[in-house]
This record gives structure tokens, C-alpha cells and sequence, in this order.
């Protein structure tokens, strides 16, 4: 008698890596039903555990949502068209965007390119709620912004905008603290040119500080980068937003602008600053921290810097003083003394 052997049961399709089954679930489900679940860094990290898991955690539609829901902006037309110019769509966005940018080391060798604009996508958000989100386009070519200080400026000078913030006129310190722990900000400049973008923002506030006159509050962000040497070894990209109380008591905002400054507290031209932008944009680090202590720790070093810097000059311009004062004394007393003696 023959023993008739049984066919082995038939495997469902799955997602597999060398070492077996990670899951029995149909691609499809694994790709709508998880995938769209998990953040930026997360779905990044699970496209390296197989290369099936990549091909579907690279779709671009995943990366597309998870951009639009980080940065509304983007959602801009003019945006959207350069994003789809990137070597791999929002995926490559993301990948540039993603804070925080870390750019401590100029290269000499670095050749910059002529770009015909800078585009700037900038959201702000208070307790995870979107109060701003607008994109600003600033053309590079010609002689006024090369030779004028460089700034970004996102609302006109009687524009504001309009927050369900209340503004709180009694303790001082207690309202400034709500908006250092509340608001947070990203800025991404994007160059069409070289299909490249980068978070020009701390995340978090670096400083709030309110004017005790008009009671406007100015909250800062800031990222340090490296610069071409001499008095430009770091530079400060610092966005500053301004608030104010309107009838009614609520919050507006009032300015919201970018520049750039080096460690003399001088403001960068655009010729400058587009070098500096470039080279951080092709060679910055990009890295996941803390937003907000990891950046305002930077920037509190770059002040400190600036300090000791500025103590230094100061001291050197006094001792540079004292040797004309005596050299002019010497003079003096010599050209006497040859007058009396001759």
C-alpha cells in the first residue's frame, strides 16, 4: 500500500525578509492601513527592512500626505511643481526638511550656482494648530538683492494676521513662557534650481521677549550655520515673528521676517548670504533632536561667541588707542625738545 504524501499548505502572499515572514497581510492592506500611520522618521526607518517593505514604504502618495500634514503650506501650486522635480519626490522634500540642520564647516572648494529665485514655505503653529502658512517667492538675480542686506518679509507692512491666541496684559513672564512652550515654527527654502530645500528654523523659539512700552512680543527662531571665514566663521539665519493685542483681546501677528547676520552683528547681502545658503543646502547634516533645546543651545553659544568676540575687538581698539595716545606723546615731546635744544 502506497501512503499518499500531503501537498503542503499553500502560503499566503506576504512580506519577507531572509530570515522569514514578518507579516501575512496583503501588501495592499500593509500599504493603506499601516503605512499611512506612521510618521516621517518611522517609515523611513521600515523601508530599511526589506526591499519589499521599501518599494512600499517609497510610494510617493505616503511621503506626499505626510509632507502636507507637517507643512500646509507646500500644498501651494508653485510648491507642489518643484517638489515634483526631486530626484524622489516628497520623499527627497521630507529628507531635506526634516530638522534639525546642522552646517559647522565651510568648504573653500564649494561652487555656487546662479538660481533665478528662492522659494519660502513657511508655517507657524501654536499648541498643534496651524495660525499661519503662506509661500513667499524672492528672485536672486539682480543687483539689489546682491548688494542689499538679505531679508525675507511674509507679510506687507500693514498686514497682520489674526490668532485666537489671547493676549494676556498681567504677568508678564506667564504669558511670555506660553508662547516659548506653545509656538513653533518651520521655515523651508527651497532652491528650484538645485532641487533642494532646507528647515531654516530652531523649531522651537531661541527667545521671547515683549516690549515694555508697547507691549508687542518678539519671539525668535534661529539656526546657526557655517560661514566663509574671518568675521563671517558662523552665521545667525534668525526669523523673528511679531505679536500684538487687537480689540477683543486675542493676538495678531504682525511681521514675520528672515535675515541673516554674521558674528560682527552684520547683516549678510544676498550675494553673501546665497553662498552660505547653498553650501549648507547641498552639504548640511540633517538630524532628528529635540526642536527647540538642542537649537536654542547653539544659539546660545553663537551669542556667547559673539560676546567674547566683541570683548576682544573692544580690547584690542583700547590698546591700539593707548599706543597712538604715547606715540603722539613721544612725538610731541621729541619735537619740543629738538625746538629748545637746537
Amino acid at each position: 500500500m502506497v501512503a499518499l504524501s500531503t501537498p503542503p499548505p499553500q502560503q499566503p502572499s506576504s512580506t519577507t525578509t531572509q530570515d522569514g515572514t514578518i507579516s501575512t497581510l496583503h501588501p495592499d492592506i500593509l500599504q493603506t492601513h499601516i503605512l499611512t500611520l506612521l510618521d516621517g522618521p518611522t517609515l523611513a526607518a521600515t523601508a530599511c527592512a526589506s526591499s519589499e517593505l521599501y518599494a512600499l514604504s517609497t510610494e510617493d502618495k505616503l511621503w506626499r500626505n505626510i509632507c502636507t500634514s507637517s507643512w500646509p503650506s507646500i500644498n501651494d501650486p508653485t510648491v507642489s511643481s518643484i517638489i515634483s522635480t526631486f530626484s524622489s519626490g516628497h520623499r527627497s522634500f521630507f529628507s531635506d526638511s526634516y530638522p534639525l540642520l546642522h552646517h559647522h564647516h565651510h568648504s573653500s572648494s564649494f561652487l555656487t550656482t546662479s538660481t533665478e529665485y528662492l522659494v519660502s514655505a513657511v508655517d507657524i503653529y501654536y499648541k498643534d494648530v496651524a495660525i499661519f502658512s503662506k509661500v513667499e517667492k524672492n528672485e536672486t538675480l539682480t543687483d539689489w538683492f546682491k548688494c542689499s542686506p538679505f531679508r525675507v518679509d511674509m507679510l506687507e507692512p500693514k498686514e497682520f494676521v489674526q490668532t485666537l491666541i489671547q493676549y494676556q496684559t498681567g504677568e508678564k513672564d506667564s504669558f511670555v513662557k506660553q508662547l516659548e512652550e506653545n509656538m513653533t515654527l518651520s521655515w523651508i527654502l527651497i532652491d528650484p534650481k538645485r532641487r533642494r530645500a532646507m528647515n531654516l528654523s530652531s523649531g522651537r523659539p531661541v527667545s521671547v521677549q515683549r516690549h515694555w512700552l508697547t507691549g508687542e512680543v518678539v519671539v525668535k527662531f534661529a539656526t546657526i550655520m557655517a560661514g566663509d571665514g574671518g568675521e563671517k566663521e558662523f552665521v545667525e539665519c534668525g526669523v523673528m515673528v511679531c505679536c500684538g493685542k487687537k480689540e477683543g483681546g486675542e493676538m495678531e501677528v504682525r511681521e514675520i521676517s528672515m535675515g541673516m547676520e554674521d558674528m560682527e552683528g552684520r547683516n549678510l547681502t544676498g550675494k553673501e548670504s546665497l553662498v552660505v545658503i547653498q553650501e549648507a543646502m547641498e552639504r548640511g547634516e540633517r538630524r532628528k533632536g529635540k526642536c527647540g533645546t538642542e537649537g536654542k543651545g547653539r544659539y546660545e553659544e553663537f551669542v556667547e561667541r559673539k560676546r567674547e568676540r566683541k570683548a576682544r575687538k573692544q580690547k584690542m581698539e583700547k590698546v591700539l588707542d593707548m599706543v597712538c595716545i604715547v606715540t603722539g606723546i613721544t612725538i610731541f615731546v621729541s619735537s619740543w625738545s629738538f625746538i629748545l635744544f637746537s
